[in-house]
């Protein structure tokens, strides 16, 4: 199954919305929250070249924000059909 990171930060309208979408499809995350976590804040920087929450990577990449997350297909986490998230971000 494919490793998906949640950057995230206390009192955040758009990560709680990303989180609950993430559960919604039934999918497994890792939230990293750096409200209080300035190496994490500073490691989440580095790696999507953004200051802004949430981030979110799959399988190490970065595909953007709650936005970008919502428009990706994501499979339910029983669907059959696919049993990986899709590469290349949200363009194929």
């Amino acid at each position: 199954m494919n490793r998906i990171e949640v950057y995230s930060t206390d009192n955040c309208p758009w990560c709680d919305h990303a989180k609950s979408l993430l559960r919604a499809r039934g999918l497994d995350f890792e939230e990293i929250n750096i409200s209080s976590d300035q190496a994490s804040a500073l490691e989440m920087t580095k790696r999507s070249g953004r200051r802004t929450v949430p981030r979110i990577f799959i399988d190490n990449e970065h595909i953007g924000g709650f936005d970008e997350l919502s428009m990706i297909d994501l499979p339910d986490k029983q669907d059959e059909d696919h049993t990986t998230l899709p590469k290349g971000g949200i363009y194929p």
